[in-house]
């Protein structure tokens, strides 16, 4: 994986994860919050589709390699973010 592939990745999970906080309001932890859970969710959606075998980032830049990142990162932002929304709501339950 090549720093553009991965840049790719970190900016479109930051925008997945904004745009999974907006869908689901009771699951935001507000931009910051969203952007930072949706770039880690990026970087780790990136590297899991990568290490499952899919050829994203190993070959020269081109149209598919780059929507593969950029799915791969939203998908993984958004779905980190759904996640930690999830837990951090089931934690405030308890406090």
């Amino acid at each position: 994986m090549d720093i553009v592939t991965l840049l790719v990745q970190l900016v479109s999970g930051a925008v997945g994860g904004n745009i999974a906080g907006n869908l689901m309001k009771k699951l935001s932890l507000g931009s910051v919050g969203d952007s930072i859970v949706g770039i880690v969710g990026g970087g780790l959606g990136g590297a899991l589709l990568a290490s499952l075998g899919a050829d994203i980032g190993s070959g020269p830049v081109d149209a598919a390699s780059v929507l593969g990142s950029i799915a791969a990162g939203g998908a993984g932002g958004g779905v980190l973010l759904a996640i930690a929304g999830a837990v951090r709501n089931a934690t405030d339950k308890w406090a």
